[in-house]
């Protein structure tokens, strides 16, 4: 396994220990440079200590433990309470190894179940538990784009949390500026723009809104059209994460559509950003009982998030900007999911986004379907993704930048 953005991670902690350029270096094979901000690479000083092999062996077992403790976060937020016993945990843990998302987060050594658990770790703490908030906010320290849960907490009424989410987020840049200021000031008055850096937003690996507008239409700069789409796809998703988090009261979906809107609307998605799929299956598990048909659309759904059918497609070189109208959805799988659920969410009039299983994470749904300053008694739910990439252009791994 290439584990590579384990070893990038790796070399942006030992620039900060040598006062090299953070943001200059290029290292393995596929050149792959830093792309996170400063704050990132304070927390990766200690990997500078280790050699790269046992940095490789260490991300795997880290991250099967991460894997752990995102479905029993997620169940929690589901209201599933099975994997409170270690044997069903350890099963589960199994399983979901063969997600797509969550396998080539393994394989690359990547951060994204580590974020994913800090959000939902403080998304499904009490309203009125000591720093709520806080964590989202060092997550988008670290990765920017869990910082859409703290406009999240705004919307449904906890202005206290998503205040205290900023004031963690300005923290880490704080810390940035005050330990690297030369690199602080690179990355966001420059470096943060320059999605280049991360990797082609055309290519297959790139399951965002982007990737998926790029390919249909067959250009590598999809420009206005991808702007427009994904501005509609914000307002709308974020509309579904109120209405169902807030006029609903399930804290569940109002967590996941924000997942879901953030994933899409970001330049670059990798697939291994989608390792929400393992929350979002989990609450999509509570609503197939009793009922035949959505049993087999949660089978559907999960056949999907392990079928990697984005790889099957022609995608070597630019063969991703010439696939013709049939091999689309295959190359597109998740973000095609992401904007069915979104709709879902928003135009469903039944049961099947409301009905959750006893014990999930709920909030009183307000009268009218309005807030009145919006608190809830009952506690909260969240989550969030981060990047890299899959099966390379020949068959043979490719990682992108991390992202």
């Amino acid at each position: 396994m290439p584990n590579s953005d384990i070893l990038v991670y790796r070399a942006m902690g030992d620039s900060v220990l040598t006062g090299g350029d953070l943001y200059g270096f290029r290292v393995t094979e596929w050149h792959l440079p830093a792309t996170y901000p400063p704050f990132a690479a304070l927390l990766f000083v200690p990997l500078a200590w280790f050699p790269a092999g046992v940095l490789k062996v260490a991300s795997v077992l880290v991250n099967v433990a991460l894997l752990a403790l995102l479905i029993h976060l997620s169940a929690r937020l589901a209201g599933l309470r099975a994997t409170h016993r270690v044997p069903s945990l350890l099963a589960a843990t199994a399983l979901a190894l063969w997600l797509e998302p969550v396998y080539q987060t393994l394989v690359f050594g990547q951060i994204n179940l580590a974020l994913t658990c800090l959000v939902l770790w403080d998304l499904t703490r009490p309203d009125g538990a000591r720093g709520k908030g806080l964590a989202i906010g060092i997550a988008a320290g670290i990765k920017l784009t869990p910082a859409l849960f703290a406009v999240y907490l705004l919307l449904t009424g906890r202005v206290r949390a998503a205040l205290v989410s900023l004031a963690g987020f300005a923290g880490t840049v704080l810390l940035g500026v005050v330990a690297l200021p030369g690199a602080s000031v690179e990355f966001w008055t420059a470096r943060l723009y320059e999605t280049g850096r991360v990797g082609e937003a055309w290519i297959v690996d790139n399951q965002s809104l982007q990737g998926l507008v790029a390919r249909l239409l067959h250009t590598p700069h999809p420009g206005t059209v991808w702007a427009a789409a994904a501005v509609l796809t914000a307002v709308v998703g974020m509309a579904a994460a109120r209405r169902t988090g807030l006029v609903a009261g399930r804290e569940a979906w109002g967590v996941l559509c924000t997942a879901l809107t953030a994933l899409l609307v970001s330049p670059i998605s990798w697939s291994h950003h989608w390792v929400w799929c393992v929350p979002l299956l989990a609450v999509l598990a509570t609503h197939v009982r009793g009922d035949a048909w959505r049993r087999t659309a949660w089978w559907a759904l999960t056949v999907l998030f392990t079928a990697r059918t984005m790889w099957l497609t022609p995608h070597k070189g630019d063969l991703d900007l010439a696939l013709p109208w049939w091999q689309q959805p295959l190359a597109a799988p998740y973000p095609l999911i992401g904007l069915a659920l979104l709709l879902a969410a928003v135009f469903w009039r039944g049961g099947a986004l409301t009905d959750v299983a006893a014990g999930a994470l709920a909030r009183p749904a307000v009268p009218g379907g309005e807030t009145a300053g919006g608190r809830g008694a009952a506690g909260r739910g969240g989550a969030v993704g981060g990047r890299d990439v899959g099966p390379g252009r020949d068959g043979v791994p490719a990682p992108r930048s991390p992202r």
